[in-house]
Order: structure tokens, then sequence, then C-alpha cells
């Protein structure tokens, strides 16, 4: 990240007074055998008004997923970020007024934790234009370092199917456009997961012939979703993680044994306990929601949602 040259009082000034507009979409990471690795952007989004003030404190609102529940002070998850990116950039955090209007779902496993690390990251990004620059590994970098993973923070800012790895110099990626022939589907329960009690629940060793399997489906998972969308069923075969976590959410891993007898691609999305459908035909996704409806002891809300292609935005807006 390279720096400007005004001082700090003279940073905090010039900012104050700016306003953007950020938009982040929800993502599904693992993919099925991807672990840790794989991520997809979602056409599903937060969307959030954010101008830094000269006032004593920050003013928060939020309206829609998170109304009433999320906290409205510096603890905020967006607010958070955007601090840890002034930090980065040798500039104070000046008081902000937030308005978000939020649709991901929270505790769902479509990254809505790491859609509003990357909503503070981009905002702030925003906000210090001109005085600090940030490459797109920066970006990724100062996300990643909130999140603990790149795998979901990665598509939320860059869109389409990404590929995270972790190298010494800090995380990278790349970005791949999905073929048009996907047509996701995410199944949403009305209950939560804890991301971090399904990962309590993976062993810290697995069979060499289990983590052959998978590294032979996460390569062919890639060539599906670029190329060859016939293959996703047998790509989204996973040994490494999703049947460790199957007792944590038993209707999950049933409805995906199901959807998956059925021939439908189906894999817990993220952390779950939501289940990301990846079919290749916008008619297979009917056919996934009425085996839902017909089978499911609870109600699953259907999304059937476009891949994002763009990921996060930052717009600023003039006075």
């Amino acid at each position: 990240m390279n720096q400007a040259a005004p001082g700090l009082d003279e940073g905090v000034s010039a900012v104050v007074g700016r306003r953007v507009h950020v938009k982040v979409p929800a993502t599904s990471a693992n993919l099925g055998p991807g672990f840790d690795t794989l991520g997809l952007a979602l056409a599903q989004y937060d969307e959030l008004d954010i101008e830094a003030t000269d006032a004593a404190t920050h003013d928060i609102s939020v309206h829609g997923v998170g109304e009433g529940e999320v906290p409205l002070d510096a603890s905020h998850l967006v607010v958070r970020a955007m601090a840890h990116t002034f930090a980065h950039a040798g500039v104070p955090m000046p008081s902000i007024r937030l308005v978000a209007h939020n649709s991901i779902p929270h505790g769902r496993g479509l990254g809505s934790s790491g859609a509003a690390i990357v909503a503070g990251v981009i905002a702030a990004s925003g906000l210090l234009e001109g005085i600090a620059r940030f490459s797109a590994d920066d970006l990724l970098e100062l996300a990643t370092e909130l999140e603990g993973h790149p795998d979901n923070v990665a598509p939320a800012l860059f869109g389409g199917l990404t590929i995270a790895w972790v190298t010494p110099d800090g995380p990278r990626h790349k970005k791949l456009i999905v073929h048009r022939g996907v047509s996701p589907l995410v199944l949403v329960p009305e209950h939560e997961m804890s991301t971090a009690l399904a990962r309590s629940l993976q062993p810290e060793s697995v069979p060499h012939e289990d983590a052959v399997f998978n590294v032979s489906r996460s390569a062919l998972l890639v060539a599906a979703l670029i190329q060859s969308p016939e293959l996703l069923l047998q790509a989204t075969e996973d040994k490494l993680h999703q049947h460790y976590r199957a007792q944590a959410m038993p209707e999950t891993d049933r409805l995906i044994r199901a959807l998956r007898a059925a021939g439908h691609p189906a894999v817990v999305s993220g952390a779950g306990p939501s289940i990301l459908v990846l079919s290749s035909d916008p008619s297979e996704r009917a056919e996934a929601i009425r085996l839902v409806e017909e089978s499911a002891e609870t109600v699953w809300q259907p999304l059937p949602l476009a891949v994002d292609f763009l990921g996060a935005t930052v717009t600023q807006i003039d006075g």
C-alpha cells in the first residue's frame, strides 16, 4: 500500500464530509471439495451509505437483515473493518454516519461477516482516495486479517469464482469467469449455524486417500464451473469436511443426500446450514426446490441467484 504525504491532521480534515456508497455480494465458500480455497460470489447484496463526519460519535442504522440485532457502535463489524483500514493507512479514524440495507442472511453460510468486512475495507479505501492507495492484494490482505480465511472475502471483493491461497507475503487470489450454464440455487433454513462450531468438528488430520480424493474433485470442480457444467455432480463430491459437520446440521445433511441422489449437485454453503445447488440448467433449480419442499421437516427459503461477476463496488457521492 502506498501512502500519501499529508500529515495526520490534514488527512483527517480531508476525509471529513466525504461520502461513499458500497455494494457487496453474498458468497458461498468451499463449494464441496474446495475447503478454505474456493468461493463463489452470488447476486444477493448488502448496500451501505457511509459518510465521514466530525461528530463526537458514530451514527449507525441498520435496515433489513440484522436490524435490532447487530451493535450500533464502534464494535459494528463494518466500522471495525474501516478502523483497521484507516490504521494501516496511518490516518486516524473519523466518526462515521452509516446506513446499511442488508439482505445477506446472517449465520447461514452465505458470507455475511465476510461481506461486512469487505464493505468496511472498501468504504475506507473510498474515503481515503487521494490520501492512500490500495492495491487488490492490499484489500485482500486487510480483509483476510479480520476474517481469518480468504475464501469468502476474495469472491466478495472481486466477484465470480475465486481460488484463494496464502503465501509468506500474504493471501492471493485468482478470479475466474463462471460458465453461463451454471445456475446457482441457495436453500436457506430458519436456523443459524456457528462457523466456530462447524470448524471445531473438523479433525486435525484426514486419511491420505480422502485428501487425494478432494484434490481430484477440486481440480475437476474448477473445470466444471468454467467449462463443463455437466460434470458438476461428480465435481462437488467431498470427503474432507461435510460429513464431519453433519452431526451439527442433520437436516442439511439429509437434504443434501436426497438432492444428490436425485442428480442435483448440492453442497453445504460455507459453514452451513444453507445448501448450495450448482445446477447446470435453470429447470433443475425448480426440481430441486420441489424436492426440498416435499421432504424438508422445517421451512427452507429458496433463493435462485445469479453469479455476481463484479464483486464489491465503492462509489463516491458528491456533496
